[in-house]
């Protein structure tokens, strides 16, 4: 099976860049094993590119708005192309923190106590009245973000109460809801789930240790700022668990081929779900790439697997 595999990357979001840079990876991945590949942005000329393919299959590497909303796997649905990775219905659970936080909590998975807020009703009842409630029911330190952003975008650790509206008004930047959570202080973890047909795969936790302290933008994007350690430096028994609570979320989320699971391990060992990623960056400096090659597989081998199987879902013999 060797159907033209179209890596989409790009788009309109703030994390275009990061997105080309994952898409140009696995594409040079996927070539090195012999792989038909064929890069794509996503505008007008996308329809047509796939109707004069034979049989591609779309493998989207798209971060943050449609890439990761289920906007872009609905109208792949439309036209009947097969596609990697989770279907819209999933996509647009999980991209919405709001909404995916909840269902992983009632599938059994720790997360921090949170309040979510949209901005028109922030703004109406007056930054001050909430954040005295927002601080009295949560206490600090507290961490506040976009919920429908990526790669920390508008995410803030807020120390003292006065700094809390600011972090608000960041957030909105973002997206017209924020949530404001607990801080958990801990070790910060990333699971790799992938299921390449033999049932969904908890690779090993990856360890997350930003230099300045802070996994932002800059710790995330800029080489050497942040290193990795895996599998995590952590107990087995933890990462165990870190494995479980990240399979019990992607299950719970419906999600489907690949995705991540942040956690962070709290002093007492225990993982606390933070969010999932339906397309996680793929890039040098990402945590799913290190997994994959400590389980002893490759980026291309994976990817192509997946490109497969998606294959064999859209196009049955």
């Amino acid at each position: 099976m060797n159907h033209p595999i179209v890596v989409l990357a790009g788009g309109l979001s703030h994390e275009r860049e990061v997105s080309l840079a994952s898409g140009r990876r696995v594409a040079a991945e996927l070539r090195a094993l012999g792989r038909e590949v064929v890069e794509s942005d996503v505008d007008a000329n996308l329809m047509d590119l796939l109707a004069g393919l034979d049989r591609p299959v779309v493998l989207p590497v798209l971060h943050g708005g449609t890439g990761e909303d289920g906007a872009l796997r609905e109208a792949l649905d439309l036209i009947a192309a097969p596609y990697v990775g989770s279907d819209a219905t999933a996509c647009r659970l999980t991209f919405d923190k709001a909404l995916a936080t909840p269902v992983v909590v009632r599938a059994g998975v720790t997360a921090p106590r949170r309040v979510v807020l949209p901005h028109d009703l922030f703004r109406e009842l007056g930054a001050g009245r909430i954040v005295d409630q927002i601080v009295a029911r949560l206490g600090l330190p507290l961490f506040v973000k976009p919920a429908v952003s990526g790669s920390a975008l508008g995410c803030s650790r807020v120390d003292q109460a006065a700094a809390l509206p600011q972090a608000m008004v960041n957030a909105y930047n973002y997206g017209r809801v924020a949530v404001i959570e607990q801080f958990v202080v801990g070790t910060e973890v990333a699971v790799a789930v992938i299921d390449v047909g033999a049932g969904p795969r908890a690779y090993p936790p990856v360890e997350i240790r930003p230099d300045s302290g802070v996994y932002d933008w800059e710790a995330r994007y800029t080489p050497g700022a942040t290193s990795f350690v895996c599998p995590a430096d952590l107990p087995d028994p933890v990462l165990d668990q870190c494995r479980a609570a990240a399979l019990t979320a992607y299950e719970a989320l419906r999600q489907r081929d690949y995705a991540r699971m942040d956690l962070i391990v709290d002093p007492g060992g225990r993982p606390v779900f933070l969010e999932a990623n339906v397309a996680p960056g793929l890039t040098e400096t990402s945590t799913g790439p290190r997994a994959v090659e400590a389980a002893g597989a490759s980026l291309g081998e994976v990817f192509g697997q997946l490109a497969d199987q998606a294959a064999r879902r859209g196009y049955p013999a």
